[in-house]
């Protein structure tokens, strides 16, 4: 269904150009990727582009992440049934993101069980980032921008280094991040059809389960819906959007009340415990305060790229100063205002920020910055068109074009080169490999061996032998999970070994089990140096050491 009305019988039809007062204006023809010949071109070299500097050296930069470990195993768990974690599952996030994770990486696991590891397993992150890329391209096109802006918006998205070293990453905000994607897009649907609206609510609802914190991008999806939806049917896209999203979206305490999990109680985890945990958890401190955790992973941020964090708050800036009179920055006021959402959002002092945080503004970044570029252009080009007609104004205008052209060349290439080609040649995840291998080749029984480790470890160690959540512990689940702890009435003392990750001591600080098991241990091997070293180290009075 769509929102055009159809003509009366016999109603005299106007001449082209011309408006009947009353009348409903026809929808801008809907742009279609495989019918611009120009834009599946640039599409598709831009496409190649950005999956092979993703793809190459992906599983050796950046760093293994405990995070990734964990969404791997427990899409791990979902595929050989053993329910929706390799712990108790305990509400800390809804599974849906890692449930895709376990589809993307089903048929390579099933085929050879060995690869269902971080490092392998990075390269279904491809198939995302893939999806994601077109997505902004397309929404690019929807929301008027030029070809060459759509596909400058796709190479700030995707060959950022920023980009790079995240979107690699086994991260559920990268899956969120293309689901809400597909929300904008079907909300900019030129066409207008009532069930892209629905449609739209349906991917908002995928996004905000995938990671519960795209619930705050919403209202810039309702906002792009509005402007794009035809006055006559706006209030049925917009019900059936929210009713869509939110029947959805309910599935979820839904799961929980089923489960009897709804609320606190004895002997149970709950989606209650979940949520105050993760509201109640210290805050990293006001960003620009130097003295805050939130500082630094601003500048951890910035260290990869300046210029999509910083040119994108920019764009958006320069959108709201263009605001009156130009078109793009009217149309671009979904994605404005996800930047401003998601800032001001990271600016809250008291708020928690993780380092992947920005994975979420990294695509409205992107299209703000490539909007204020196509203003600027426009500007420069169109509205200081001289009506005189002399070609040295002509020329002149192209000569400013040029040299902004080339001054935003020569700041942006060498920097993004530097940083990609780190993200091309560095391995950062040699210590893991040889710490996988010494686990794998030197302990003579796996089956009969108890190893503390990290989550990026866990699964190496389980496909090599070692009993799931029994022989191969997450640390964590050492202090804080009751099924683990009744099976080490003697603490540390039924342990074997302990792997000494910068991850393990890190957080050991919080965690009296794991600290103990560390200082009543020995280093028997090591991999690496500094800080980001991994020490295997074996428990001193351990009754079953191998």
């Amino acid at each position: 269904m769509t929102s055009t009305l159809p003509a009366a019988t016999g109603t005299q039809v106007p001449a082209q150009g011309t408006r009947v007062p009353g009348t409903v204006p026809a929808p801008r023809p809907a742009f279609r990727l495989r019918g611009s010949r120009p834009d599946l071109v640039l599409c598709g070299v831009l496409l190649a582009v950005i999956l092979t500097v993703q793809g190459w050296n992906i599983g050796a930069y950046p760093t293994l992440s405990d995070d990734e470990g964990t969404y791997l195993a427990q899409a791990w768990a979902v595929q050989n049934g053993h329910g929706l974690a390799h712990y108790t599952y305990w509400y800390d996030h809804p599974p849906l993101g890692w449930i895709q994770i376990a589809l993307l990486t089903w048929i390579p696991a099933h085929i050879v069980p060995g690869l269902m590891t971080v490092g392998t397993m990075r390269v279904a992150m491809l198939l995302v980032s893939a999806v994601s890329a077109v997505l902004v391209h397309v929404l690019a096109r929807r929301l008027l921008l030029p070809t060459w802006a759509a596909g400058l918006a796709m190479v700030l998205f995707g060959v950022s280094p920023l980009s790079v070293v995240l979107q690699r990453e086994i991260f559920l905000d990268n899956i969120a991040v293309m689901w809400t994607l597909l929300a904008f897009t079907l909300a900019a649907s030129p066409s207008r059809h009532l069930w892209h609206h629905f449609g739209a609510g349906l991917a908002a609802a995928a996004g905000v389960l995938t990671k519960e914190t795209m619930l705050v991008v919403l209202p810039a999806v309702f906002l792009t819906m509005w402007r794009h939806s035809h006055r006559d049917t706006r209030k049925f896209a917009l019900t059936g959007a929210v009713t869509a999203c939110v029947l959805i979206g309910i599935s979820y305490p839904l799961f929980a009340l089923l489960k009897g999990e709804l609320l606190p109680g004895a002997g149970h985890v709950s989606l209650w415990d979940g949520i105050t945990y993760q509201m109640s958890r210290a805050g990293s401190g006001f960003i620009l305060d130097p003295r805050s955790g939130s500082y630094g992973v601003l500048h951890s941020w910035l260290y990869y790229d300046r210029v999509l964090p910083l040119g994108g708050l920019a764009g958006a800036l320069v959108l709201l100063l263009t605001w009156r009179w130009s078109v793009t920055a009217r149309a671009l006021a979904g994605p404005a205002l996800a930047v401003a959402i998601l800032t001001l959002v990271a600016m809250r002092p008291s708020g928690y920020l993780p380092a992947m945080y920005v994975i979420q503004a990294l695509p409205f970044l992107a299209l703000v910055l490539a909007g204020a570029a196509a203003s600027i252009a426009h500007l420069v080009l169109r509205r200081w068109r001289s009506r005189t007609g002399k070609p040295y104004v002509t020329w002149a205008r192209y000569a400013v074009a040029a040299l902004l052209v080339a001054a935003a060349g020569a700041y942006v290439v060498p920097r993004w080169y530097d940083g990609d080609r780190t993200a091309l040649t560095a391995d950062a995840n040699a210590p893991y490999r040889a710490a996988s291998h010494w686990l794998t080749s030197q302990v003579k029984d796996p089956a009969r061996t108890r190893v503390l480790v990290d989550d990026a470890l866990w699964l190496d160690l389980v496909h090599a032998g070692y009993r799931p959540g029994l022989g191969a512990i997450w640390f964590y689940k050492a202090d804080l999970d009751p099924a683990v702890t009744r099976t080490m009435p003697n603490g540390w003392r039924d342990l074997d070994y302990v792997v000494a990750s910068p991850t393990v001591r890190r957080d050991a600080a919080n965690l009296p089990g794991v600290r103990a098991t560390i200082q009543h241990s020995t280093p028997v091997a090591t991999f690496g140096t500094g800080a980001d070293r991994i020490e295997i180290r074996r428990i001193q009075t351990a009754g079953g050491a191998r």
